[in-house]
């Protein structure tokens, strides 16, 4: 996840990265459990925290054998790299900032995820294009502040096949909602300090 701006990245990262400490985040379950990733001191780049994962692969389930993925704003990648850890079949992870995606091609060449694939686009334009119905399960970590969760939840509600899950994580409070498209059903919801977490359900056709 992208904090504001009005905090600096540093501290953001120094602050609120996971237990393996400043610097880089520790995948809790799966096969590559305990397994760090790097997280870079970009502008507005933190991991998303590890309650929050937690009780999002509760509500999940542990085991995602087979399943489609889309981490549609990687950033550190935690959040595809959980969802491969625990048997994902197809994992997409969509990233803007060229280092940040030489950084996840690294993790996922240490780790040897060869169902994982890194690419680097725009979120936004990148689902724009995507085929209807491709994915199990898509997740949504656009920067906080942006206007970019609307939108996104928007292509995902369509990229979703019917059962899938979007998961939306962003602001608590005003700042962070967005509409939600009819054909999604809210299924769990949490909030962790600034974090509103939200799972959804694509409703069948």
């Amino acid at each position: 996840m992208k904090a504001s701006a009005t905090k600096p990245a540093a501290a953001q990262a120094a602050g609120r990265a996971a237990k393996g400490g400043p610097g880089e985040v520790r995948l809790i379950g799966g096969q590559w459990r305990r397994s760090k990733l790097p997280v870079a001191h970009r502008p507005g780049l933190r991991p998303t925290p590890d309650r929050v994962r937690e009780t999002l692969f509760n509500w999940l389930g542990q085991d995602l054998s087979g399943w489609r993925v889309l981490d549609a704003f990687a950033g550190s990648g935690a959040l595809g790299f959980e969802a491969a850890s625990r048997g994902a079949a197809q994992v997409q992870l969509l990233e803007a900032d060229a280092a940040l995606v030489a950084s996840l091609q690294a993790s996922r060449t240490r780790l040897g995820a060869a169902m994982l694939q890194v690419q680097r686009a725009d979120a936004l334009g990148w689902m724009a294009r995507a085929a209807d119905a491709s994915f199990d399960l898509v997740l949504l970590d656009p920067p906080f502040g942006s206007d970019l969760a609307a939108p996104a939840l928007v292509q995902a509600a369509r990229l979703a096949g019917a059962g899938g899950y979007v998961y939306l994580e962003a602001a608590a409070g005003p700042a962070g909602a967005a509409e939600v498209p009819a054909t999604l059903q809210p299924y769990r919801q949490m909030k962790a300090g600034a974090v509103q977490a939200q799972l959804f359900i694509r409703r069948e056709a």
